[in-house]
């Protein structure tokens, strides 16, 4: 893929930034001297260091730097985070018009975002914002990922961010209204699939199977199962047909009959 040619940044390089940034990177379409990176610690950035990414204690370099800025504080430190933009230098932020604040903050809105650029920037705020919500099986690239853009993000703009998660999610592009509600299955369902999965192997483990085993094949028919439905377009109503889930019961019938 072609390498790109605009910078990337993250104020706040923690787990979702860190799994964001091996996507890009996985992608091959970024140097990793053009991605930029911001957090109160250096010592906490040195993984970002030793991939040469460029690491600062300033939110303000990563802002004036980067044209997509992703913001990945806790939602509780918004504001501070901006703020920390403009505190320690008075000069006006000058924003070209082709800047891009992705937000990964939960429960916070796009509204709520544009508000808090409104304290560190010139009337009228020219920075477009999308707001993301990301799930953790980004972090192994393949995770995920609805984003709603503001109403000054254009379609180039979205096909920019898809681009840049394409390595580490599936992408869906959604209404605000939707996105806590949807976010909710995305962000949630990982941790009912783990305990299906748990489940699974259980069964196996009490006819014998090791443990170890039983959890790999497991966390595999789950992995392969999702990968089927998705690759073949198929309701998993026709799966579950498909798979003829009348004979896996008959099996099981047939074992209980023979342990009376």
């Amino acid at each position: 893929m072609e390498t790109m040619s605009y910078k990337v940044g993250f104020i706040g390089g923690g787990n979702m930034s860190t799994a964001i940034m091996r996507g890009i990177l996985r992608n091959e379409a970024q140097k990793p001297s053009d991605i930029w990176v911001s957090g109160p610690r250096i010592v906490n950035l040195k993984h970002w260091q030793d991939i040469g990414a460029n690491v600062t204690t300033s939110n303000r370099e990563v802002l004036l730097e980067c044209d997509v800025v992703f913001l990945g504080v806790k939602p509780g430190m918004l504001e501070a985070a901006l703020s920390d933009c403009v505190i320690n230098d008075p000069r006006p932020l000058v924003i070209g018009t082709s800047k891009i604040l992705v937000s990964m903050l939960v429960g916070i809105t796009i509204e709520r975002v544009h508000q808090a650029l409104q304290s560190i920037l010139p009337p009228p705020s020219c920075i477009k914002v999308i707001r993301i919500m990301p799930n953790t099986p980004m972090m192994v690239g393949v995770g995920s990922c609805l984003y709603s853009p503001d109403a000054k993000a254009t379609q180039e703009d979205c096909m920019l961010l898809k681009a840049l998660l394409s390595k580490s999610a599936v992408t869906d592009q959604i209404p605000e209204t939707m996105i806590d509600s949807l976010g909710s299955l995305t962000g949630c369902g990982p941790a009912f699939v783990y305990i299906i999965i748990e489940a699974l192997a259980d069964g196996a483990v009490k006819q014998g199977v090791p443990r170890a085993v039983a959890l790999r094949q497991a966390a595999q028919v789950v992995a392969g199962s999702g990968q089927m439905m998705l690759q073949t377009g198929k309701h998993p109503a026709q799966l579950k047909d498909e798979g003829d889930i009348n004979k896996c019961n008959r099996s099981s019938h047939i074992k209980d009959d023979g342990d009376k």
